[in-house]
């Protein structure tokens, strides 16, 4: 904005009030994917975006991935990935990194960073207070999880106390053991759980695509029904499957919407909540 003038500075402040008065004091669930969060620039703008919502009385969930420092850490430790249907199996030696680099090194370097740009953020892993109670998915996977409960009196204490919760996606089950939880699916229940205003999934993809060939087909607004209808007749194929799945199941629950959006893309966050125009595409339900 350093181009524009002071009056147009004004007007584009003027422009988001509408959507400021929306979003006060609504929650607004963030899932921040660990492939949307390989740029440090864009990481740091994402921060101060967050930051931002808070200061205007946005309650703010931040829910985060890290698959690929995952892969990463486990190379250097001389461990081979290895994926079932998109799910990384986990022995015991791999949830332990999982948990290492998720509830370790990524919750809290994000933590820092929002606490750098002016915020007040505190750090909890899904097996915090129980917030997350699993099952084993598939003996293949080993500790992969299924979601069981969702115990969120953690989430809004902090919430009511004015901090921003950001949450890495592990699990635990009633003997302690350990599980690694499909962040999509941890989002979409915690969102639910929350009956939030919002759910954004902040990916490495512009959003749902017609032709996924055609980055000109985004889809800005689709419904639930019609959701179901491209997943029975193979448009929505891949990867993006379990994702409109959770888009389902979080407005299901009570999320009054979804966004998929690319994470990568400067200040997505703020074109989607204070714009007209939005980003990404939007998931509703029948309403």
């Amino acid at each position: 904005m350093s181009n524009f003038s002071n009056a147009e500075r004004a007007e584009v402040l003027t422009q988001a009030l509408p959507h400021i008065k929306k979003y006060n004091g609504k929650t607004v669930v963030i899932k921040y994917g660990g492939n949307a969060m390989i740029n440090e620039q864009i990481k740091q703008q994402v921060m101060e975006d967050i930051v931002l919502l808070w200061l205007i009385g946005v309650k703010v969930v931040l829910i985060h991935g890290g698959g690929p420092e995952i892969t990463e850490l486990m190379e250097k430790l001389g461990k081979k990935a290895e994926f079932v249907d998109g799910l990384r199996v986990t022995d015991k030696e791999t949830v332990d990194i999982v948990q290492m680099v998720l509830a370790g090194k990524i919750n809290k370097t994000l933590v820092n960073l929002l606490e750098m740009n002016g915020g007040r953020a505190i750090g909890l892993s899904g097996m915090d207070d129980r917030l997350i109670e699993a099952a084993p998915k598939n003996e293949k996977l080993g500790f992969v999880g299924d979601i069981t409960n969702i115990n969120i009196d953690a989430v809004t204490g902090l919430l009511e106390k004015g901090y921003i919760p950001v949450i890495s996606t592990l699990g635990c089950d009633k003997e302690g053991n350990a599980y690694n939880i499909n962040g999509d699916t941890a989002a979409a229940c915690i969102a639910g759980a929350l009956e939030a205003e919002r759910l954004i999934m902040m990916t490495d993809v512009a959003g749902l695509l017609k032709d996924m060939n055609d980055p000109d087909s985004l889809i800005p607004e689709i419904t639930t029904d019609d959701a179901k209808a491209l997943l029975a007749d193979g448009t929505i194929s891949g990867g993006m499957i379990p994702k409109i799945n959770c888009c389902i199941d979080a407005i299901d629950a009570g999320v009054k919407n979804v966004i998929i959006m690319d994470g990568r893309v400067p200040h997505s966050i703020l074109m989607e909540l204070l714009t007209n125009e939005g980003a990404g595409t939007m998931v509703k339900g029948e309403k």
